[in-house]
């Protein structure tokens, strides 16, 4: 996908997210704890900084395991999934960063929103 077809689907998905969560236009980060509150599978809750911290950590791998670069390791007691790092993440640019994590994101949420 071209950056700017990428740059369109993530701003149809800010729209979507903003909406149906009631709040301003969402940043990566803000899109990295909504990821990872669902991979947790616990519904909203309160969280404190630490967790929330783990839900965005979460959220990357998940994201980067589309890529080949994680690999889901289980459940831990409290049911916090564990992810394990099966192949280092090239050294990429900052641009090419959040151009990478819009694309998964979109692809994440493809399933839930139409973003064409």
């Amino acid at each position: 996908m071209k950056a700017s077809e990428i740059n369109k689907k993530w701003a149809v998905l800010q729209g979507h997210i903003a909406r149906d969560f009631d709040m301003e236009l969402p940043d990566i980060k803000v899109m990295l704890f909504l990821i990872g509150v669902q991979e947790l599978g616990k519904g909203p809750n309160t969280f404190s900084k630490r967790e929330k911290e783990e839900l965005m950590h979460i959220a990357n791998c998940r994201l980067f395991s589309a890529m080949g670069f994680y690999e889901l390791k289980g459940l831990d007691e409290e049911g916090w999934p564990h992810w394990e790092l099966v192949k280092p993440i090239p050294n990429y640019t900052l641009l090419e960063q959040e151009l990478i994590m819009k694309s998964l994101m979109v692809d994440y949420f493809a399933d839930t929103y139409v973003l064409d």
